[in-house]
């Protein structure tokens, strides 16, 4: 059922979105030099590797310099990224991981292999199903680069602090999940990035 909600919405958002899609691809490309879409290798369910997909935000080769993006105004990050990142407009391009079936709608947000590596037996459950575009950890820490930006190491602060606390939200998750929640953490997406 929700692999069939999946398929379904993706591929109508995708055709919906096409204009603002263009309208995106154009913006990026007038505003700084480098390719729209940006791929980036995360873990998805079974640990195995795929490359997600957004529309780039951050000036070439910015990953070499940080995993994390600390504060609202990172330096890497371009003039149009900024508000691509404000409004998670950056994510769109993920309708085509979750047409593909690396990804749902809903589930524990897809890292990077540098922290699932730190993940103990018990947080290495999030791994067993689809991670997601949104999920209740999303919409908790949507202003995450933020709370780095007030740390002295957020790299310290986000592995000891924040990704153990968004972990185990996505565990509550996962022990009681239905296509009836999923809509509803949807909604409260949609609701969140408006309040912002």
């Amino acid at each position: 059922m929700k692999r069939f909600f999946d398929i379904i919405f993706s591929l109508v958002g995708i055709i919906v979105l096409i204009p603002i899609y263009l309208m995106i691809a154009i913006a990026i490309s007038l505003d700084s030099k480098g390719g729209v879409i940006y791929r980036q290798k995360r873990t998805g369910k079974g640990n195995i590797p795929f490359d997600v997909m957004k529309f780039r935000t951050m000036r070439p080769d910015s990953f070499a310099k940080g995993a994390l993006t600390v504060g609202d105004r990172d330096p890497r990050v371009t003039k149009v990224g900024y508000y691509l990142r404000k409004y998670k407009l950056d994510e769109l391009p993920q309708l085509f991981n979750v047409l593909f079936g690396d990804m749902s709608f809903v589930g524990p947000r897809p890292e990077v292999e540098k922290y699932t590596r730190l993940y103990n037996q018990d947080q290495r459950k999030v791994l067993s199903v689809r991670p997601g575009i949104t999920d209740y950890a999303s919409i908790k820490y949507r202003n995450e680069s933020e709370l780095l930006a007030k740390s002295e190491d957020p790299e310290k602060t986000y592995i000891d602090v924040i990704m153990p606390e968004k972990l185990n939200i996505n565990l509550a998750y996962i022990k009681d999940n239905n296509v009836f929640k999923d809509v509803k953490i949807i909604f409260e997406t949609v609701l969140a990035i408006i309040k912002d």
